[in-house]
């Protein structure tokens, strides 16, 4: 194939590249641009994968593509899908170099790592029996919701007075991915066991007061958690079950067997930074360190998104940089790293936000609710529609919206100005929380 000519070559095909280059075209950046992704289509949208790809109800599993054909081809990008990058040379000087790709050789002027992250896999025996899925490509979701399909039931069961019961499903690990998938899974009609080894949901994202209403949330709605819980080995059906060879049983440490159709693990995300390392640039806490324009060690390279581990002007006092996984903070670190490639540098400064849907449950956070020494309740959590604003220092720093959309708006928009508010007012949700917001 013909290569096309050095410019600037995005090693990644996911939200983060397609933040980059639009708006390093917004930006009046005509340099020839390359994207290479090793998945086989387009960069699409990865957030419904745990949710309404995995529903009937919501139309065929179709992932959305995040640009079409015509708007690939309006930005003038050059897009290679299927395609893996195997190593990077840097030029004389450091200037430029070549990538090497199962597609033949790619030269670039400048580099732009956007490689994401991958799942990481349960270390256990039995790991590798068919029917243990992760859930990181639309692949991982298509063989999902194939074995959850309406209508699947236990091999093992003979019909009760009720018929056939649906399959047994024990997600592993409670994070936003493992709540999402196993709410997806009850409204289909399963049984549903969460088994999470640390003492509450959510843990290295959320306030305590949030673990514990979406503990009590999936309980309510039949899901069993399970906390402190951790998952020695996995076990085949065995001979009988008309499935020998596939996992059947979910052994836990405390003895517990679970049985087990299927068997989701979401134990987290480990960044793919083997490109980087080989390249000389610094590597910590498992994120390509950057700096806040977006920039590697070397000075000339930029990451960005899951695979990057930078500054943020909102985690002061939690300890340095952070490597944050969500669709915001790739769109806005991104555009950041287009704005350092287009040479018109500008500092990461975006408020941290995410969201989550769980059965009829809407969460919106703003902020980093990490480290916050005092947590106040707006609205009645037992109604489902109510806010956690967190504080720290004194200082406002994050809010835990469920069902308050207009709460998460005041405080995403407050954060961005700088402002705060009185922790000893905020607890009357008949007050607008955007009127008791103030300069800190």
């Amino acid at each position: 194939m013909a290569s096309p000519p050095p410019g600037i070559l995005v090693v990644g095909a996911g939200q983060a590249a397609v933040s980059l280059v639009t708006h390093l075209r917004e930006l009046g950046d005509d340099s020839p641009v390359t994207v290479v992704g090793d998945e086989a289509r387009p960069p699409y949208e990865r957030p419904p994968l745990s949710k309404a790809h995995l529903h009937p109800a919501s139309g065929p599993a179709v992932p959305l593509p995040l640009l079409t054909p015509q708007r690939w081809r309006d930005l003038d990008v050059h897009l290679l899908t299927g395609t893996t990058v195997t190593g990077l040379t840097r030029g004389d000087g450091g200037a430029g170099g070549v990538a090497t790709t199962t597609a033949g050789p790619l030269p670039f002027g400048r580099l732009a790592l956007v490689t994401g992250a991958e799942a990481r896999r349960l270390d256990v025996p039995g790991s590798d029996l068919p029917g243990v899925v992760t859930l990181r490509s639309v692949e991982d979701a298509d063989a999902l919701a194939a074995r959850l399909r309406p209508g699947a039931t236990h091999l093992d069961d003979t019909d009760g007075p009720g018929g056939p019961r649906g399959l047994d499903v024990v997600v592993v690990g409670g994070g936003f991915i493992g709540l999402e998938v196993a709410a997806t899974a009850r409204d289909l009609g399963h049984r549903v066991t969460v088994v999470e080894v640390t003492d509450r949901l959510l843990g290295r994202a959320v306030t305590p007061q949030l673990s514990g209403f979406f503990a009590l949330a999936h309980d309510r709605r039949g899901v069993r958690v399970l906390l402190g819980r951790r998952v020695v080995s996995l076990e085949s059906a065995g001979p009988t079950s008309g499935r020998p060879s596939s996992v059947g049983t979910v052994v836990l440490d405390d003895g517990e067997r679970l049985t087990a159709d299927v068997v989701v693990t979401g134990v987290g995300a480990r960044p793919r930074t083997a490109l980087a390392t080989a390249l000389g640039l610094e590597v910590a806490a498992g994120g390509v360190v950057v700096d806040e324009h977006a920039v590697a060690s070397d000075g000339s390279t930029v990451a960005a998104g899951d695979c990057a581990l930078g500054p943020n002007p909102f985690s002061r006092g939690l300890g340095g940089p952070l490597r944050l996984e969500s669709v915001a903070h790739a769109v806005d670190q991104a555009r950041v790293a287009a704005a350092t490639l287009a040479g018109r540098p500008e500092a990461y400064r975006a408020v941290p936000w995410f969201w989550s849907y769980q059965f009829d449950l809407h969460l919106q956070i703003s902020g980093l609710p990490h480290g916050a020494d005092r947590v106040v309740v707006r609205g009645d959590p037992a109604t489902e529609a109510f806010s956690l604003l967190a504080f720290r220092d004194g200082l406002l720093v994050a809010a835990e919206c469920v069902g308050r959309p207009a709460d998460h708006v005041a405080v995403k928009r407050g954060l961005e100005k700088g402002l705060t508010a009185d922790p000893d007012a905020v607890a009357d949700a008949d007050v607008p929380l955007r009127r008791l917001l103030r300069p800190a």
